[in-house]
């Protein structure tokens, strides 16, 4: 930060290209073209001095998507994950996606963790950088934010039963029960995809019941209520259809 003060008060120096656009990058009386057009023409800045500037940039609207898509190009991967500890939702939503555009294996944690975030923008940010990687190792994170129910548990069902894992099953058989109704639904559809007759008992027991529900227990003008009972119908077609 000191380098970035230093620059700033500069005014009878000749800058150079790369401080004459930090400067412009970080001046709030710019518009926001010219600041952008300053931290893109940054893009690919690996110096202390602009990585600093890009995690000062991290403060600002106006700049905040280029500087942290800056911080991912320069690798400065520890600067991204100290944004996540900011109390700005915004700063952390965009320090995850640019995370979760890294498809490092060793960012899959910090990933999940940032999943449960109480801001539904910063837990869907994590969950769709999540959802980058096509590794199988990411299936047990998806699991447990299933299991452990939440904002995201739903999607992060569903984007595990694209790798048809017997797993899945066991974690689907146990959210049946819970009282989340995206999320039961959710589990209804993987036991349709990944279940057999096993299943059945028990999705007959929920097809008779015409059950049905409204997201998040409350139905508002074209929110459609969500059909448990034909959930569960369609889930023992598709078994009895594999078997």
């Amino acid at each position: 930060m000191k380098t970035i003060t230093v620059l700033l008060g500069l005014s009878s120096v000749t800058l150079s290209a790369q401080d004459a656009n930090l400067v412009r990058m970080l001046d709030n009386k710019l518009n926001v073209s010219q600041r952008n057009d300053a931290c893109y023409a940054l893009r690919g800045g690996r110096t202390p001095e602009a990585v600093a500037a890009f995690v000062s940039g991290l403060e600002s609207p106006d700049v905040r998507s280029c500087a942290a898509r800056n911080l991912r190009e320069a690798g400065a991967v520890e600067q991204l994950r100290a944004a996540l500890n900011t109390p700005d939702p915004d700063i952390r939503a965009t320090a995850t996606r640019e995370l979760g555009a890294l498809m490092k294996p060793e960012l899959m944690d910090v990933l999940a963790k940032t999943a449960r975030d109480p801001n539904l923008t910063v837990a869907t940010s994590a969950f769709q950088a999540l959802s980058n990687y096509q590794d199988r190792a990411v299936l047990p994170y998806l699991l447990e934010l299933a299991d452990a129910g939440g904002m995201v548990a739903a999607m992060a069902l569903s984007r595990a039963v694209e790798f048809a894992d017997p797993s899945i099953v066991a974690v689907a058989r146990r959210l049946m029960a819970s009282r989340d109704i995206p999320l039961r639904l959710a589990a209804l559809r993987a036991i349709g995809d990944l279940g057999d007759s096993t299943d059945l008992p028990a999705l007959r027991v929920l097809a008779n019941k015409a059950e049905s529900a409204a997201p998040g227990g409350r139905g508002f003008g074209l929110v459609p209520t969500l059909d448990l009972s034909r959930a569960a119908q369609n889930a023992i077609l598709q078994i009895r259809g594999r078997s």
